[in-house]
């Protein structure tokens, strides 16, 4: 006899009660339509602002649903948690909320700023551990400090009570809409926590509505999963963006994710990274890069939501602003306005000079220059990286490059040597 795999599933009824328990603890995040977005693709697009929220994104409230069901016991052995910053700034606020003590484990590159908030909001209710390279070193540290200490373990996302938590920001959306139907929303997916609890609700309340998960493709865990039809690990990540950056996606979160999202589709970190800065700049909205990804995969569905209406989750603001120059290397790389040579310069008198009024555009800039002269050569070389205003003035300044003889490597296209540089 066949053996029937029961999957779970969030009911409406549990969703309510997670959305009456979190009343004052999380915020009812506004719905707002973006002006600029909403021109740009002739569409109706709104923002659900999770970057707005006390901890600055939509972990709280998974967390504190979660850590607010636990049973006395659970409570006084304390609990355990593994993060990337978001989820352990949710923990550590509904410890202090809920007098309960934790310990955060933390990938040791986390930024700055997310480890500062992590220990403002948990104060002395919480321990931060830094440790390993990502995700997975810092959950593999976590589950086994609770087998060795019986504490309970508070996952980001492969949990009943989080899933539930996260498929609130669901129910807001739909009581908030102005306009219907609403056609599209688009997910930010990690480990597939508010993918799977936003769209289970959407299911049950507004079976019309497409939910296109997004991932980033550094790290396409769900996408990947689905593909081979089963929970897959990936081998390695791109972990820029931090905050869905997770080799694994849930099991739970999968089974859910397979029935209820329309499509998952992938996203450059050089195109996140650009939203990133025009959503700054045009808007004065700061988000990270996670939060940046459901904005970032509009322009691969420009077509499909053509006069539609369309919500994007804005799930977290936690960016630290030491990134920034790295932020705004990756856009001008991805829009192919960035590019990075092997110069041969003649072992004479002038030489960069003629470079720089001959070779180079009015409009080029030199943002990256490292020569070292060598004896007993005809030509030395450096490398440069130059600033273009526009993609097509690639091709020109390589053909100028080429006639004059200062050509000798284009570095853009070889990983394995560009690595090094940004």
């Amino acid at each position: 006899m066949n053996e029937t795999k029961t999957i779970y599933k969030p009911t409406l009824k549990a969703v309510k009660a997670a959305a009456e328990k979190l009343s004052g603890v999380s915020s009812v995040t506004p719905l707002i339509k973006n002006a600029q977005y909403s021109k740009l693709f002739g569409a109706n697009i709104y923002f659900k602002r999770e970057d707005l929220q006390e901890v600055r994104s939509y972990k709280i409230r998974g967390a504190y649903n979660k850590i607010s069901s636990l049973s006395e016991t659970q409570v006084e052995d304390e609990i355990v948690c593994a993060s990337a910053g978001n989820h352990a700034q949710g923990v550590a606020i509904s410890c202090k909320l809920l007098k309960i003590k934790g310990t955060i484990f933390m990938p040791a590159p986390t930024p700055n700023q997310k480890i500062e908030q992590v220990q403002l909001f948990g104060e002395d209710y919480i321990d931060v551990v830094l440790i390993g390279d990502t995700f997975d070193d810092a959950y593999d540290a976590a589950i086994e400090e609770c087998e060795r200490l019986n504490k309970t373990f508070i996952h980001p996302f492969n949990d009943k009570k989080v899933i539930e938590g996260q498929a609130t920001v669901g129910l807001e959306i739909i009581d908030q809409a102005k306009v219907q139907p609403i056609h599209y929303v688009f997910v930010p997916v990690g480990g597939g926590g508010l993918s799977s609890g936003l769209s289970s609700v959407f299911k049950i309340l507004s079976p019309q509505t497409k939910i296109i998960g997004v991932e980033p493709k550094g790290a396409p865990s769900m996408i990947t999963s689905l593909n081979n039809n089963r929970v897959t690990e990936l081998k390695s990540i791109e972990n820029f963006v931090d905050g869905a950056a997770v080799k694994r996606v849930g099991d739970l979160n999968f089974e859910i994710c397979r029935e209820t999202l329309h499509d998952v589709i992938t996203v450059d970190e050089g195109k996140i990274c650009q939203t990133i800065l025009d959503l700054y700049n045009k808007d004065a909205i700061v988000v990270e890069p996670a939060g940046a990804l459901s904005v970032s995969a509009l322009e691969q569905y420009a077509e499909d939501i053509h006069e539609k209406n369309v919500v994007c989750i804005i799930s977290g603001s936690n960016n630290d602003i030491t990134r920034t120059p790295e932020i705004k290397e990756r856009a001008l790389l991805y829009g192919n306005l960035k590019h990075y040579f092997i110069v041969k310069f003649p072992q004479r008198a002038g030489a960069l000079r003629e470079f720089v009024s001959t070779i180079l555009g009015p409009t080029d800039d030199i943002t990256h220059f490292e020569y070292t002269k060598k004896v007993n050569r005809e030509n030395d070389v450096a490398v440069v990286g130059l600033e273009l205003k526009k993609p097509s003035d690639l091709e020109p300044l390589i053909t100028k490059m080429k006639l004059h003889n200062f050509y000798g490597d284009y570095l853009n296209d070889k990983p394995d040597l560009f690595q090094f540089l940004i």
